[in-house]
């Protein structure tokens, strides 16, 4: 569905089912350089399984318009705006993988009454990038793209992949992240993806504020962010970890797990 949000289009993928704001809603949120589709698998079951489903574009990225926002906080207020267009009241659940997990995060804290739970999928505090893969993001984008492929996997293939037997996981998301790259004249959103994750310094104050059940659901040979370096901010939440046998890409290495573990802490 599109929307206007803050003066710009903003698109929402509901999962094959129209938005239906009575029922209980569930939001996922995508990482950097990455748009709603590595959502489909989750948006379609959770909105065939009586929940309102919003799988957004983050602005600039994929078919939301708009400049993309300069910090993470500014995100997470723009999914809080995004769902008052979209007229959902009810407190939604908030499901947000990498990059988007800080702006899960932080929505969470900002408007925490609005935050029925929280999901924190491949997720770590600080989120720092290194310097040598910022560098190369800046200036060989597709070379990093290659290069984060190469740390979000664990393996070569999962049996059966995502979105069939025989998918080549890699090659989809190398091709994802060139369409989402290849839209953006302005700037360079591989680069500006990382310094938002890089800058982001409120994880362990922003923790303190939420009051929704969370739960982290990491990948355990996660290259990009290592399960160690969510410690702090699970005790901060006080919450139930899930560790699953994958990488950083846990919606294409383990989608039937990574279902699995959010119908569970979904209903906790």
């Amino acid at each position: 569905m599109k929307l206007i949000v803050n003066g710009h289009e903003a698109y929402a993928y509901t999962g094959g089912k129209p938005l239906d704001t009575a029922l209980p809603p569930i939001v996922f949120i995508h990482g950097a350089l990455n748009d709603h589709s590595v959502w489909t698998l989750l948006a379609r079951w959770f909105a065939h399984h009586g929940r309102a489903v919003l799988a957004v574009d983050l602005p600039g990225h994929g078919r939301s318009g708009g400049p993309p926002l300069t910090s993470i906080a500014d995100l997470a207020d723009w999914v809080w705006a995004l769902l008052d267009a979209a007229g959902v009241q009810p407190a939604a659940a908030l499901v947000g993988h990498s990059m988007g997990s800080l702006i899960a995060l932080e929505a969470a804290a900002r408007q925490p009454e609005r935050a029925s739970h929280l999901a924190l999928l491949a997720t770590a505090y600080p989120m720092k990038v290194s310097e040598a893969l910022l560098k190369t993001a800046a200036e060989q984008p597709n070379k990093a793209i290659a290069m984060v492929n190469q740390f979000s996997f664990s393996s070569w293939a999962s049996k059966p992949s995502y979105p069939g037997p025989g998918a080549w996981l890699q090659g989809g998301e190398i091709a994802l992240k060139r369409r989402i790259q290849s839209q953006q004249t302005a700037l360079n959103l591989f680069e500006h993806d990382f310094k938002l994750c890089d800058a982001y310094s409120g994880g362990l104050e922003a923790a303190a504020k939420v009051s929704a059940p969370s739960s982290l659901i990491l990948g355990a040979r996660d290259q990009m962010t290592a399960p160690k370096q969510s410690k702090a901010l699970a005790e901060a939440l006080k919450a139930k970890t899930v560790m699953l046998p994958a990488g950083h890409s846990l919606m294409g290495e383990v989608p039937d797990a990574l279902l699995a573990a959010l119908r569970v802490v979904l209903k906790s």
